[in-house]
């Protein structure tokens, strides 16, 4: 989380802007608080959304730019950050709210951070952030992380805020990582989650972000959370709840009761299928290959019954 959490957010003001980052990013329509998707290139053509009633919002994710990487899976992740920046610029509907969902840099140096930054500058939108694993690695595990974008946060980086009826929630799982094993967000952060929860209404749209996923993909992988049980216990109780996360670099879904679960590409590179390889970690492909494996994604909300709308677009 970045100065900009405490800013208040006019939806108006909010409206007029423009965010986005075409590596891995998001567009998300939300519609009564569930997601599903369309493809990018319609909303770039799709007119400003217009009605009565609550006027509906998007909001962006991103997620894994690790800037710094430079092997052959990527030699130049700035560059496609940067190209991700132009496309989400280019979209019709702008949306209010970015979260970056972890692995911001590659290697936790001062200078990964200060780059992402500069590349994130011109989008003059709120800009709210979860830690990955790569963002943890200082000698102070979590350090420059928390220095840039912690303020206000609770703990080793987690907080929650409402923004157009929807309730955001930010988690660290990340913080007490061990080599090989699930992710894991421990009896503390759990105990303010089951406070921040308490005081809503089961009606209420919950968003939740993290880096590693909320559920198990592939445990021999680690691409999973070992205590995500005891979380989605606390959120079973609402009508709708989205829960978005990064690390596996490829989109997944899953919808488990009310919970609907949603993995986004990288900015960077892609990882292999769940068990498509002896272990995770940057996947080579042919140069022409790799933008159509890298993406963005929006979320657009709007009261009613229909699902949180999510738009996927590869760089590709």
């Amino acid at each position: 989380m970045d100065d900009h959490h405490h800013e208040p957010l006019d939806r108006r003001r909010m409206l007029s802007r423009c965010a986005g980052w075409a590596g891995t990013a998001a567009l998300y329509t939300m519609s009564g608080g569930i997601a599903s998707s369309i493809d990018l290139d319609s909303a770039l053509a799709m007119p400003a959304m217009a009605g009565k009633g609550p006027k509906p919002f998007t909001f962006l994710q991103i997620s894994d730019t690790h800037i710094g990487f430079d092997k052959a899976a990527n030699p130049n992740t700035r560059a496609t950050a940067m190209q991700a920046v132009e496309k989400i610029k280019a979209l019709a509907v702008k949306p209010d709210l970015i979260f970056h969902t972890g692995d911001i840099t590659h290697l936790s140096k001062p200078e990964q951070f200060d780059d992402a930054a500069k590349i994130l500058a011109g989008l003059d939108v709120p800009i709210f952030f979860v830690p990955g694993e790569h963002d943890w690695l200082d000698e102070t595990p979590g350090a420059n992380f928390l220095a840039r974008h912690g303020k206000g946060s609770m703990g080793t980086g987690w907080y929650s805020f409402e923004h157009g009826g929807v309730h955001f929630i930010g988690l660290n799982n990340v913080a007490d990582l061990k080599a090989g094993g699930m992710a894991h967000l421990g009896d503390e952060q759990l105990a303010w989650l089951e406070k921040d929860l308490a005081g809503l209404s089961a009606s209420t749209p919950v968003v939740v972000l993290g880096h590693i996923p909320l559920w198990t993909v592939y445990e021999e992988w680690g691409w999973g959370t070992d205590d995500s049980a005891r979380a989605l216990a606390l959120l079973r109780r609402f009508g709708s709840v989205t829960v978005l996360n990064g690390h596996i670099h490829q989109i997944l879904h899953k919808v488990e009761g009310n919970v609907a679960f949603h993995s986004a590409r990288s900015t960077a590179y892609p990882q292999p299928a769940p068990g498509a390889a002896p272990s995770p970690g940057p996947l080579t492909v042919p140069a022409a290959q790799l933008p159509t494996m890298l993406g963005i994604r929006t979320a657009n909300f709007v009261r009613g019954n229909s699902p949180i709308a999510l738009i996927e677009q590869t760089l590709g």
